[in-house]
């Protein structure tokens, strides 16, 4: 089907060989900008354009959401301002959209007397249609909506943004990790003296804007705070805050607790009535004052990727064949005498054995129209000198990290709280650990083969025995998300970064406090440690590599590169090279010593995520939003082959001690085993 570009077209998708649209006769354009193709729309803008649907071509139809301005009265203020906030949206996302919870910009042009934004396309649902599904949030659920919020907002407030349209509809939860993502920037204003002192355009929606918004067009960051509070009393009650401002104007929010169903933890109500003052005076001025007050009984300050309750076992149960039904049986049964046998427990673990039984079975069941099957130990798919042996697919959730054992034979991977401990040779599960209370980031071995260290959202690190399984040490000190861990070669070491922009050193052993490096700015999303132990690097989302002294805890020097948030680090086994992965696609390659960058390495079509380097250290492997696995010659820079068949972003990548296996995650929920034949 293709759809027509006429905002006011009744009926816009037509047949594909139709050249003018069936409804309003205007002609139809396979392509804008011979690279984008519209498939449907997704929401009309009142005249002045519409929202569309649509696929990327250049990125394996890789699927985007464009914004159309074409309004009908040229010239009229109306159309002016119009244009004016359609370019500041698109300039808005250019400076936000590194941001991972906030959609990348992908094009701006004007197109036959039209203007089109095109921004990266977040697959999920908003939070108004998952409250119309749901119908009701728990406290706790609602802490952690603000504790994921929160962070993006600080981040564009830093960036001197108000976003000024904070409403369920423009906050959407992305299907692959259960994050928050904040959308529609057209409103947004950069917030300068103009906009804080005199008096503006009313850009907003009632009831979710706050007065000095509305009334004077003025924004502040407690303007943003205002419509964070009303969309967290939407979410309780159920009731819009657009009709209590119809109704009552701005004094509803005086006595919003009368609209509750039931009486809140007596911190969430404090909080909220102070996002929700009228009086901006008596509001929170910045999201820190937010997040100091919810800490205090609350230490998390990210939402982990969670599926809630009530959706998923239903949805996969629906279509089970009847053969299956006694299995249904099997299952109430285990649950009665859970119910009985193990008091307020049960109920966890009953949900946590009905979900896995049914997504397997549901699984089975849907094979056949699966578009890429599994592929079975006996199956290989041969690439040049790459062999995909195996993939497996035994998780709920995307996979974030993978790390092989010293000795080759096993490995480790982490989807959501559980980390899943595999045999290498055979693809088969040896067991699940679950320890953390919110979403594992990260998972690494030490060279011994003895530990296995992870890192959560819960802001703990947690030291496994590799042989038995059990906790030996949990690491309590930073104050947000670990997202990066690596272990000295000699394993007595252990280094963590986190989203609190810090780097602490521990005592692997003993499990104690060495140091905390201090010099990031912002988030510390990968490291590496050079052979001899000597050298940590750090990259961060400040868009800087800093390279330390890792025995004495001081910075040598701070690469900066192009400028692009750093995403993934790799040191050669000489130690001469550091590669890392950039935001805007690239790679680097430094001279580890001297700090000099050598070359860039260009393929990819997206954010490069992930990096390994084989033992060997001839090749560099390179993992992508694009879906993609790059292997590189590491002495010339030369890329020799691309793996395809996982079906969304490659997350990580790690070589076997004898490089002769390559493992990757993804968010497609699968792992694929790799066999590298030289």
């Amino acid at each position: 089907m293709i759809c027509c570009l006429n905002p006011d077209c009744s009926n816009p998708l037509n047949s594909d060989e139709n050249k003018v649209c069936q409804a309003c006769d205007t002609p139809l354009i396979g392509l804008l900008r011979n690279r984008f193709r519209v498939i449907r729309v997704l929401s009309d803008e009142g005249g002045f354009g519409r929202t569309y649907l649509s696929q990327d071509v250049d990125k394996l139809h890789e699927r985007c959401v464009i914004k159309q301005l074409a309004p009908k009265f040229q010239g009229t203020w109306s159309q002016k301002k119009a244009m004016e906030l359609f370019a500041e949206e698109a300039k808005r996302l250019q400076q936000l959209g590194e941001h991972p919870q906030i959609p990348t910009l992908l094009a701006y042009f004007e197109q036959d007397h039209c203007l089109y934004l095109v921004q990266q396309f977040i697959n999920g649902e908003n939070l108004l249609t998952e409250l119309q599904q749901r119908k009701t949030y728990k406290d706790k659920e609602i802490q952690g909506i603000l504790l994921d919020l929160l962070p993006i907002l600080k981040f564009i407030h830093d960036r001197g943004v108000i976003h000024r349209d904070l409403k369920p509809e423009n906050i959407i939860r992305r299907h692959s990790d259960g994050r928050l993502c904040l959308i529609d920037f057209g409103s947004s204003k950069q917030l300068t003296a103009r906009v804080q002192n005199k008096i503006g355009t009313s850009i907003g929606s009632h009831g979710y804007s706050p007065i000095e918004q509305i009334r004077d067009g003025k924004a502040y960051p407690a303007s943003d705070l205002f419509g964070l509070g009303t969309t967290c009393f939407h979410l309780l009650t159920g009731i819009s805050p657009f009709q209590l401002w119809t109704e009552h104007g701005y004094s509803w929010v005086t006595n919003w607790r009368q609209y509750l169903r039931r009486p809140l933890d007596a911190e969430l109500d404090r909080i909220i009535d102070k996002l929700l003052q009228k009086d901006i005076r008596y509001r929170y001025q910045s999201v820190d004052e937010v997040i100091k007050d919810l800490s205090q009984k609350q230490p998390l300050r990210l939402l982990p990727a969670v599926k809630f309750a009530g959706k998923t076992p239903k949805t996969q149960t629906q279509y089970l064949p009847k053969k299956y039904n006694f299995l249904r049986l099997l299952i109430l049964v285990s649950a009665a005498i859970l119910l009985f046998g193990f008091g307020d427990s049960w109920y966890k673990q009953f949900h946590q054995m009905q979900t896995s039984l049914f997504s397997r079975l549901s699984k089975e069941n849907n094979h056949s129209r699966n578009s890429e099957a599994v592929l079975s130990q006996q199956q290989k798919i041969t690439l040049g000198n790459i062999s995909l042996a195996n993939t497996l697919s035994g998780n709920e959730n995307g996979i974030l990290s993978v790390a092989i054992s010293p000795n080759g034979r096993l490995f480790a991977s982490n989807s959501d709280r559980t980390i899943k401990l595999w045999n290498l040779a055979t693809g088969k599960e040896i067991f699940t650990l679950n320890a953390h209370s919110q979403r594992v980031n990260v998972v690494t071995i030490s060279s011994n083969g003895e530990t296995l260290v992870s890192g959560s959202d819960d802001n703990s690190i947690k030291v496994w025995n590799l042989a038995t399984g059990k906790v030996i040490h949990t690491l309590i000190g930073h104050s947000d998300s670990v997202h990066a861990l690596v272990i000295s070669p000699d394993g007595k070491t252990l280094v963590s970064g986190s989203d609190d922009n810090t780097i602490k050193v521990w005592n692997l052993e003993t499990g104690t406090h060495i140091r905390t490096l201090v010099g990031h700015e912002f988030w510390v999303r990968s490291m590496a440690i050079s052979p001899d132990g000597k050298i940590l690097a750090s990259g961060s989302f400040d868009k800087t590599i800093k390279l330390w002294n890792l025995s004495k805890g001081y910075a040598i020097r701070t690469l900066r590169g192009d400028g692009k948030t750093i995403t993934s680090l790799a040191i050669s086994p000489n130690g001469k090279t550091l590669a890392s992965a950039n935001r805007d696609r690239t790679i680097k390659l430094w001279n580890l010593s001297t700090g000099q960058e050598m070359r860039t390495l260009v393929g990819h079509d997206t954010t490069v995520t992930s990096l390994a380097i084989s033992p060997d250290g001839q090749i560099l492997a390179s993992g992508s939003r694009d879906r993609t696995i790059k292997l590189w010659n590491l002495s010339t820079g030369e890329e020799f082959l691309t793996l395809t068949g996982h079906t969304n972003t490659v997350t990580s990548l790690s070589f076997s001690p004898d490089g002769k296996t390559l493992i990757s995650g993804s968010e497609d929920n699968t792992i694929k085993i790799w066999h590298v034949s030289r």
